[in-house]
């Protein structure tokens, strides 16, 4: 007889593995599970969503270099029953996530009358630097004054509370 916790447990675990996002479908691929694009300095792309009944692009995004597009469309829940009954939910992400909420939405032309197109933009486009990161310089100027052959005084770190 099988423990129910047990069962229980690992249904969870399928569930939360099957909701995963990735350029390969995730746990279990197949239709209707979202879609994945990732973004290189590379290889730079542009995801566009085209209504194929009148060519118009109703969705355009420039993906940043090392970030990641991720969609699904959801069937009903539009603003037009014929237009567009349908809802594309979007989040742009760091490379490489598999899990999160997609919470931007618009609305969208059914299946049948929607074309994605992926284009590579002209590369490497790098990504903007982190404003956090402390620079490295070799530039004399910049040192501070005990890495100097005049010599100073060694500011006192955790690593250095002897000196």
């Amino acid at each position: 007889m099988s423990n129910p916790l047990r069962s229980i447990s690992i249904i969870a675990l399928l569930a939360a593995l099957a909701s995963c996002y990735s350029p390969d479908g995730g746990f279990m691929p197949g239709a209707g599970r979202g879609y994945t694009y990732i973004s290189t300095s590379m290889q730079p792309l542009t995801i566009s969503v085209t209504d194929v009944r009148t060519q118009e692009q109703f969705f355009v995004m420039e993906i940043p270099p090392e970030q990641q597009l991720t969609f699904n469309f959801l069937e009903g829940g539009g603003d037009d029953p014929i237009y567009t009954p349908d809802r594309m939910m979007y989040a742009v992400w760091p490379a490489g996530t598999q899990n999160g909420k997609l919470d931007n939405q618009l609305t969208c032309p059914p299946a049948s009358a929607r074309r994605i197109d992926i284009d590579i933009r002209k590369g490497p486009i790098w990504p903007e630097p982190d404003a956090t990161a402390r620079l490295r310089t070799d530039q004399v100027a910049d040192r501070p004054p005990y890495a100097t052959t005049q010599g100073g005084k060694i500011p006192k770190t955790p690593n250095n509370q002897d000196n």
